[in-house]
């Protein structure tokens, strides 16, 4: 599934070809993704402006003129397109044409007309259409916890937010409620980082190397925006090309290969944690 870097990458794709632009001959060509479209979704978002389009976690928002923020989810292999060129196309290989196309619609701006599409072969995607002014309480949203690139996340925060607990450091950094946006794969890059262990219970890591994680967390994300995501089969950036954070990564797939650490002997282990993967050094990452 796209993570924080792959979903700010298609956000920072969008930016230029929606702000400020009025959506017109907008079509739904099916009923529901995972959930059923909001009611006479063409008609509300026909016309409108969109005034900015933000990022929160996992979710693109398009604050729209007409006081309603159009929210999408682009699940596993939702992607957007800007006159036939793909914007986000991650694990899946997923065709972008007739069936698969669920939603459709021109962006005018400066007398300049872009055809906008989003296809979505799996249908996990979601699309909603929230006031404005009602998003933060939204359930999609009022559980969140800070954004990992915000003023918000610190080590402190993340002392707080572990105090007590016997969850590993691992899965409790993929809690939303505790850090919003982060996933699998920069979560094991950065305790990687960190030299942490992902089989630490959360409660136990000291205040001190919490604020190395914090600051390595924002290092990781930031590095992987700037490479435009990571590529794990075929995703493609706004310009046509490919992410490349695939290339540094140090732990994230490299089960059984040497540990990039300076003089380190060991090897990347493999563990199932909360069901999903995560790739580590037992010889680095110490508890």
């Amino acid at each position: 599934m796209p993570e924080l870097p792959e979903v700010e990458t298609v956000r920072r794709g969008l930016e230029p070809v929606l702000v400020g632009a009025r959506l017109a001959r907008v079509r739904q060509n099916r009923p529901d993704l995972r959930f059923p479209f909001p009611d006479r979704f063409p008609e509300r978002l026909d016309g409108a402006t969109v005034e900015r389009i933000d990022r929160r976690a996992k979710y693109l928002l398009a604050r729209l003129s007409t006081g309603e923020t159009w929210v999408t989810h682009l699940g596993m292999t939702g992607r957007f397109t800007l006159d036939g060129e793909q914007l986000g196309e991650f694990e899946e290989a997923a065709p972008i044409a007739g069936k698969h196309e669920h939603v459709s619609l021109c962006a005018v701006s400066n007398g300049v007309t872009t055809r906008v599409g989003f296809a979505d072969a799996r249908r996990f995607g979601f699309m909603g259409l929230i006031a404005t002014d009602q998003v933060d309480a939204h359930p999609w949203f009022a559980g969140l916890g800070p954004e990992p690139l915000g003023n918000g996340f610190s080590g402190a925060h993340l002392a707080e937010a572990f105090a007590g607990k016997k969850q590993n450091v691992k899965v409790s950094l993929l809690d939303q409620r505790i850090v919003a946006g982060l996933g699998n794969i920069y979560v094991c890059e950065a305790l990687y980082r960190a030299r942490i262990s992902p089989l630490t219970a959360a409660g136990k890591v000291s205040k001190r190397r919490l604020e190395t994680l914090a600051a390595v967390v924002r290092d990781v994300l930031n590095e992987a925006i700037l490479a435009g995501g990571s590529t794990l089969k075929d995703f493609a950036n706004a310009d046509g090309g490919q992410g490349y954070f695939q290339h540094r990564f140090d732990v994230y797939g490299r089960e059984g290969k040497p540990c990039l650490g300076q003089g380190c002997p060991g090897a990347v282990r493999r563990t199932v944690q909360g069901g999903r993967s995560t790739f580590w050094c037992p010889s680095c990452q110490r508890r």
